[in-house]
This record gives structure tokens, sequence and C-alpha cells, in this order.
């Protein structure tokens, strides 16, 4: 085995990984199905390993990618959460430094832009590790960095833009932020107003941006924008927009309710010029190539939420073990005990629905209903599993002392952001051939 963050050679080029060795490396490259069969006929190294031998997505190699991103999660970022939290924000420059330098913000990422270059089941895998962070807001954000600002780069941009956006961020040398919500259009983005108009050789844009992740500290924003006239769903395109350039103005660092280490700025653009090569792809495109974003994006978040409430649970049976009332352990009543039991299961349950849609989502199939319904689930279940752990805690958890209290503010985004309930109800509505026409 090869010490910790050796770099080895890997799929024909460099890559740095924590805690594996080239044959591990050489592994992670097979197709899912081969790396299934190789898992089960593997002897066990470890419980968690062995758990997974059979998984439905993950094979040892997830294993190993998930401990070495909890070593970090232990030393560098959860022995400083209530202080980011208490601040208001965290620091992403060099928070995402360390995650770059170790590979987790480019995962799925393209080997010759400095990513991993492995399949998305591998994003998922981190994104479920993150959840062990005890907030919502740091692994938002990283989320933003690493999965929701840079697919439709990765996929789509030019190899000038790449290297010039996408190979920075992977490394976590910029931060980067994704500008797609305004004051007027958040679930509704055909709706957006701000305006990408072209002059020579530049666009100049106008407009603004609202709820932004990252947006206090973001070096570059992945923009859509509307560069046409056109019929609003072929009138937008995607650019890769410096946030450092004249004209922009981030007018103010929201006070949210939960999210708290996680910046969220609300950004004006006043007459911001860009060079017309900073396009994502095709002009036009933007709305199809944010759509196709907004997939990757909700089934990471669901994968996020699993841990969090799983921690919960632990925690509340924990809690409800220790405090006595009316002379026996709070968890000895069978109304909390079996309420504990249900929950349990809807998390199992949401987790087959998860790992399903990706399972089919890395042998390219259309996934946007089940990932639509994973996302409906995922919002709902976090609320409904907060409300009633906090229950169980009582007055404890009604203070800021408590990770459910935290969580009960931080997952209720859940429901709201990347498309609320509502427009998951849509979507899925759509694909049941149950919503009504437009007359």
């Amino acid at each position: 085995t090869l010490a910790m963050a050796q770099v080895v050679v890997c799929n024909g080029g460099w890559r740095r990984w924590i805690g594996l060795g080239a044959a591990h490396c050489r592994a992670l490259h097979r197709p899912l199905s081969q790396r299934r069969q190789a898992s089960e006929r593997a002897p066990s190294a470890g419980s968690r390993v062995a758990a997974i031998s059979d998984h439905m997505i993950y094979g040892p190699e997830h294993s190993a990618l998930r401990d070495s991103l909890r070593k970090i999660i232990d030393k560098d970022i959860n022995p400083f959460v209530d202080k980011w939290e208490e601040d208001g924000q965290f620091p992403a420059h060099t928070i995402f430094k360390i995650l770059g330098q170790a590979g987790f913000l480019g995962v799925s990422k393209p080997t010759e832009y400095g990513g991993m270059g492995l399949d998305f089941t591998f994003s998922i895998a981190v994104a479920e590790e993150l959840g062990n962070i005890r907030c919502g807001g740091v692994p938002m954000a990283i989320g933003v960095q690493s999965d929701m600002a840079t697919p439709a780069l990765a996929r789509f941009g030019s190899d000038e833009l790449k290297r010039q956006f996408l190979t920075p961020t992977i490394a976590g040398d910029l931060v980067a932020c994704l500008g797609v919500s305004e004051v007027g259009a958040g679930s509704d983005v055909a709706s957006i107003k701000t305006t990408a108009v072209r002059k020579g050789d530049d666009y100049v844009i106008n407009g603004g941006k609202m709820w932004i992740t990252n947006g206090c500290q973001a070096d570059w924003m992945c923009l859509l924008t509307n560069t046409s006239e056109g019929p609003m769903h072929r009138n937008k395109s995607l650019l890769c927009l410096p946030m450092k350039l004249p004209g922009i103005h981030i007018a103010k660092k929201i006070d949210k309710m939960g999210m708290r280490s996680s910046d969220t700025a609300q950004i004006f653009f006043e007459d911001v010029r860009v060079p017309c090569k900073y396009l994502i792809g095709e002009e036009g495109m933007g709305f199809t190539y944010q759509m196709l974003q907004f997939q990757e994006e909700r089934m990471w978040g669901v994968a996020n939420v699993l841990k969090p409430m799983e921690n919960i649970i632990e925690e509340t049976i924990e809690f409800t073990r220790q405090r006595k009332i009316f002379n026996q352990p709070l968890l000895h009543n069978q109304v909390v005990h079996f309420r504990l039991a249900e929950l349990s299961t809807e998390i199992e349950l949401l987790r087959s629905l998860l790992y399903r849609a990706v399972d089919l989502y890395v042998k390219g199939t259309d996934v946007t209903k089940l990932a639509s319904m994973a996302k409906l689930k995922a919002g709902r279940l976090a609320r409904e599993l907060t409300d009633s752990c906090l229950q169980f805690w009582g007055g404890m958890g009604f203070t800021n002392e408590v990770l459910v209290s935290r969580l009960y503010r931080d997952t209720r985004l859940l429901s709201i952001g990347a498309g609320a309930d509502e427009v998951m109800l849509s979507i899925i509505c759509k694909y049941m051939d149950t919503l009504p026409t437009k007359k």
C-alpha cells in the first residue's frame, strides 16, 4: 500500500490519491459492473468494505475515498464549525485548497483538467461523506464548487475556458459560485431578467442575482443570463464571469435563518464587460445546460442529507436513553422508539431511491423523474425527521447547543433550493402525463 497522499500513475496521467495504491487506482476506472464483480470476489479488508461488497453502486474504492475524506473532515473542518457558524462565514479558499490538493473537488471531472476522471457514483460517495460535517452550510458550499457550478463547463466549455476556470477550481485555487436565481426568478428559471448583450468581442451584462452561495468569496461565477430576445427557453446562455471585474457589486451578505457558515450574497451587475470567449458551449443553450446541471445538483443534495439525518437519529437515541422521565429512560416510551424506527426506515427507502437514480444515471438513462422524486422526498423527510427528533430533546432542542437544532434550520433549505418541492411535483406530474396543458 502506498503512503498517504502519494502521487500515483492512474489512467495514463498523474493523479493524487489519498491512501490508495496503483492497483486500486486502476480499478477505479473499470466499468461499474466489473467493479461490483471484483468486489464480490475480493476478501474483506475492513468492516465498511465488507459491508458494501454487494452494494448497488459502491465498491471498496468508494469506501477508501470516504475514509480519506473523513480524516480531513475530522481534522480541518469539524473542530472549527461552531466558530464559522458564529462568524457567519467559513474560509472557503483555505478549505477548498485542502480539499483540492486531496483531489476531492474534481472526483468526476476529466483528468486532463486535474480531475480524477471517475464516474458520478464517486461524487455521490463524497457527497454522502460530507454529510458528517456538523453543519449544512460548509458541505453545501463545497457542493457548489465541485458539482453545481462546474458540470456544464466540464461538459461543454472550450479547452481554453476549462484551463482558465475549471482547472484552478478543481485545484481549490479559485472559489466558484452559481448565478441563476434572481429576486423575481427562483424556481422559475426561465423568467430571469439579467441580460448579456454582444458589443464587439464582449458581452455587456446588466441585472442582478440573489441567494448566491459562496457569492461573497467567489473568484468567478457560472452565470445564467439572457443573450437574445428569443423564446425564454432558447434565449439564455451560460458564461464564466470573473467576479473582480468593474461593475460587479456585492450588495450584501444575506442574513439567513440556517446555513449560517455559508456566505450567501445578493449581487448586481452594471455594464460589466466580459469577453465573448467566456461563453460556455453554444449561445442560446444555457437553459438546457442548467437543467442538466440541476439533475446532478439534486442527486448530490439528496446524498448529502443522508448522514445528517442518520447522525441526528443516533444522537437522539443516545440522548433519550440517558434522559430520565417518570423514572425511566425517555427512549423506553413506545412513542419514542417506534417513531425513531419509522424515521430510520424512511431514510433507507430514500437511500434506495437515490442509488437507483444514480445507477441509471451513470448508464446514460434520463433520471429527471427519479431525481425529482428523491429531491422531493429528501426535503420533506429532513423537515419531518428534524422536527420529530427536536421534540424528543425537549428544552435542549430549542437551544443552539445541539446538532438537531442546527440541522432543523439548515435542512429546511432542501425543500426550497435547487427547485422547490412544488416544482419537483410539477416535474413528476409532467412525466406521469397528469399536468394540465396550458391553454
